[in-house]
């Protein structure tokens, strides 16, 4: 039962509109239709606010001086009476959101930024704006940076003229084995970036982006492990396709299996990037480019069952969306990548370098090369912008391999 149809049965919901702050009642339940909670859902978010009027009531606090703080102190005077469930602390902040977006409270207090936090936002603006990188693109930048800063000037903000090359290169030294030879690279990619902005903007008289060593990384020494054909059959098998969640989740990994889409690639997917009539879909790839891929049957069978039954109505114009109320799209591909490890956890499909959407893009790919196609071709299926990047899977075609070997002297081929 969802919340519009528990409403108009509801005592509580009755008793509440018909109350001093009937009106509060009435922009809150909107929102809670709106959002497509279910009754047991819809219940709890009442029971809270209905707690919450009474000890406003009771503590003399007028409900315009509602906020983060009265907030917790409400949550700390129930907690001594019940347990708070998880969502309770949720809830009561969409009553917040209501208020405020019909300016019955005031707005929320917007906390100070660090001076390390002001650096990198305005670091940020400049990677934006002059060199056009995508959001997320800028949020990698974010904790090396930061560290960076607090770690090479701990004076704060006036010192960043004091910043040296022995610092950059201690700092480098210190933190390269940090973690793998990728996450060190990365690393120095960033303060490279870092440091020329600061040159740039006059921070800093010395350009000291040259100074930042660079940490030694073979290419395509790793061979790209992935699960068999019938593995990842296996992992579709496990969907319980007689739910919705179930069915969605088959719509997703049917996706990352057949067309070999990246997580974050499934996660942008909207109504409007499928065309039913071509049997094609838009698909968004890596530096804002943009290709169109055919809808393979099973695929498309898939995704129509997972709207004409299990899509939650919505406003969002993303395809794939939340099961449970708010019913909204995925805010990034870890949701995707989520799905896919526990799809891979159901079927017992375990020790691989990758746990996650990015292994059914190496199985597809491996599978191809199996098939007979080309190298060219597997690029284009995968979205490859560069050849080289394709060639990583030319080390698992064991067969050819063999028939490029030497003959050991006085052995076997």
């Amino acid at each position: 039962m969802l919340a519009e149809e528990y409403l108009r049965k509801s005592r509580l919901f009755k008793s509440l509109k018909c109350g001093p702050d009937g009106h509060v009642i009435d922009l809150y339940t909107t929102r809670l239709v709106k959002e497509g909670l279910a009754r047991q859902g819809t219940w709890r978010c009442l029971s809270l606010v209905d707690g919450l009027l009474k000890w406003l009531t009771g503590s003399r606090l007028e409900l315009a001086r509602l906020d983060e703080h009265v907030l917790e102190r409400y949550l700390r005077h129930r907690g001594r009476k019940q347990s708070i469930q998880t969502g309770d602390r949720a809830a009561l902040k969409r009553l917040l959101e209501v208020l405020r977006e019909a300016q019955a409270i005031a707005p929320a207090p917007v906390p100070p930024m660090s001076w390390d936090e002001e650096i990198f936002e305005q670091f940020a603006d400049d990677l934006r704006h002059e060199r056009g990188l995508a959001p997320t693109s800028i949020l990698r930048h974010r904790p090396i940076v930061r560290r960076f800063l607090r770690e090479v000037c701990p004076a704060g903000a006036g010192n960043l003229d004091n910043i040296g090359q022995e610092d950059v290169i201690g700092y480098v030294e210190r933190h390269a084995r940090d973690a793998s030879a990728a996450s060190g690279k990365a690393m120095c990619w960033s303060l490279r970036a870092f440091l020329r902005y600061l040159y740039r903007r006059g921070a800093n008289p010395r350009e000291l982006a040259d100074c930042v060593p660079s940490i030694r990384g073979w290419q395509l020494t790793d061979l790209p492990t992935a699960p068999s054909c019938s593995q990842v059959e296996k992992v579709l098998a496990q969907c319980d396709r007689t739910t919705a969640l179930g069915r969605r989740d088959y719509a997703i990994l049917l996706l990352l299996a057949k067309l070999g889409l990246r997580a974050n690639e499934v996660a942008t997917l909207t109504l409007d990037d499928i065309d039913w009539r071509s049997g094609a879909m838009r698909v968004r790839t890596k530096g804002r480019q943009q290709t169109w891929m055919p809808i393979p049957a099973d695929v498309g069978t898939a995704i129509v069952a997972y709207l004409r039954e299990d899509r939650p109505v919505s406003d969002s114009r993303q395809l794939f969306l939340r099961i449970l109320a708010p019913h909204v799209g995925f805010a990034s591909g870890c949701a995707i990548t989520m799905i896919a490890r526990a799809a891979l956890e159901r079927a017992g499909i375990s020790g691989f370098a990758h746990r996650g959407a990015h292994l059914f893009r190496h199985s597809l790919a491996s599978e191809l090369l199996r098939s007979g196609a080309t190298l060219s071709q597997i690029g284009q299926v995968l979205g490859h912008a560069h050849p080289d990047t394709t060639r990583i899977y030319a080390k698992v075609d064991l067969e050819g391999l063999r028939s490029l070997s030497l003959p050991w002297p006085g052995g076997l081929q």
